[in-house]
């Protein structure tokens, strides 16, 4: 958890100020997500960075945990809440395999099931903050299909040098059946499956906790 942290907590600043690569695809995780949150549901978000995500939707729920093992994420976070005058979000410090206590109507994890090195055990400790038949919504990148852009494939090159440099985070490389197995195992039920955008694509899972 330290050596994931200061990683994040180094590059805070600057992730804030990146903008959205792809907006279409990020509204479209948005609306998905919204669509299966309830006005009387308290919601866990699992490395919410910059809480941008957090802030959109809350407006939707009751409650709204943000968590994410970087301080200075969080930090961001509370300062975007409080600039936009949200005040149904918490934000805590938590690495995902010790996720705040819940349990929640639904759990959130966008772009963080990838960066994790013991997936199994990561997703039954998800599994039990999720209510009984409470949902599991991510967004994970996997290897693409089709081979991948020169992008991606220069980022496979490249990714073992920056990481040697502490410039990049560990990265795991999932193929999507990998993925869809790994839920189902821990208990979870896929009930919508989608990747965008297609190339190099993200994949959405909504799971039930059975």
């Amino acid at each position: 958890m330290q050596a994931s942290a200061k990683f994040w907590d180094g590059i805070a600043e600057k992730y804030a100020r990146n903008p959205i690569s792809d907006m279409a695809s990020y509204q479209h995780t948005l609306d998905r997500t919204a669509s299966y949150l309830g006005a009387e549901d308290t919601v866990l978000e699992l490395g919410c960075g910059t809480g941008s995500t957090a802030l959109e939707l809350a407006s939707g729920v009751r409650q709204f945990v943000a968590s994410d093992v970087a301080e200075g994420m969080l930090t961001i976070g509370k300062n975007r809440a409080s600039e936009q005058g949200v005040g149904n979000v918490d934000f805590v410090q938590a690495d995902v395999m010790v996720p705040p206590k819940g349990p929640f109507d639904a759990v959130l994890a966008f772009n963080v099931l990838h960066l994790l090195d013991d997936l199994d055990t990561a997703l039954i400790s998800i599994r039990d903050s999720v209510k009984p038949n409470g949902f599991f919504i991510s967004k994970t990148f996997c290897t693409p299909q089709d081979g991948g852009s020169w992008k991606y494939k220069l980022l496979r090159m490249g990714l073992p040098i920056l990481q040697l440099v502490g410039k990049a985070p560990y990265v795991r490389f999932l193929q999507v059946e990998e993925l869809d197995s790994a839920l189902e195992r821990a208990g979870f039920e896929i009930v919508e499956q989608d990747s965008f955008p297609a190339r190099n694509a993200r994949r959405f899972l909504v799971a039930r906790r059975l």
